[in-house]
């Protein structure tokens, strides 16, 4: 598997909405590589229940789940993860009968919801790389989430407090959310990087003026690279 040149590039991007993901796989997409992107599969799927009620794009999705304190959510919550569950099979499915396929693979924030055995499988299929934000970066995932909403699974840990409005709940409970979630996102991982690092601007520039990740790509072998060595040092490695 990717680094090394004799095999093909299959990076699975996993973290929180906001972290980069989709921009990342876009840039890598622009230099040739084949893209899926989770959430508009899952969109296409949800199509039917989203145009009943007059919603479209990843934010009607959003808007279609609702604020986790009303009736619907439940429900739309775990056929969204239904929809999620039935997409990574067939992207993981498809990559087990064509082991020579590029693919780099945008997954959702709720990746680490999907259950054990299709973990394993993302693990065995692609190199996945945690996009890891940092708890002084908490307040502008918020921010981003509020501003331009993404479809969120809270699973119980949206926890609305009396006469609370749902933005005031949203900006007490997301660090809990993300605290729960790092450690699935960290054991999941081949690797982590930090969005801070993502943020240089050099490497921004670099991949907006020449349209793909290269310095992205740059920063997960030399990350692969590391992980390897620390693996390798440990005792009863």
């Amino acid at each position: 598997m990717w680094p090394r040149t004799n095999k093909p590039l299959r990076l699975a991007l996993t973290g929180m909405s906001g972290a980069g993901k989709s921009y990342w796989t876009s840039r890598i997409a622009a230099a040739g590589y084949p893209a899926i992107s989770c959430d508009t599969q899952i969109e296409g799927r949800l199509k039917p229940a989203l145009e009943t009620g007059g919603y479209s794009g990843i934010n009607g999705v959003a808007a279609w789940m609702g604020w986790p304190h009303l009736p619907t959510y439940v429900d739309r919550e775990a056929a969204y993860l239904s929809e999620e569950i039935a997409v990574l099979d067939e992207v993981l499915t498809g990559l087990e009968k064509n082991p020579d396929r590029d693919l780099v693979l945008d997954t959702t924030g709720s990746v680490i919801y999907v259950g054990n055995h299709l973990l394993h499988r993302l693990r065995k299929q692609m190199l996945v790389v945690y996009l890891a934000a940092s708890r002084d970066e908490q307040q502008l995932l918020i921010q981003r989430y509020l501003e331009d909403p993404k479809p969120v699974l809270w699973r119980g840990a949206f926890q609305a407090r009396a006469a609370e409005d749902p933005k005031e709940t949203v900006a007490r409970c997301y660090p809990v959310l993300i605290g729960a979630r790092r450690q699935s996102y960290e054991a999941l991982a081949h690797c982590s990087i930090p969005v801070a690092d993502l943020r240089e601007p050099s490497l921004r520039e670099e991949a907006d003026k020449n349209l793909e990740g290269a310095g992205f790509l740059e920063k997960i072998r030399r990350e692969v690279e590391r992980a390897g060595k620390t693996s390798k040092a440990e005792p009863g490695a």
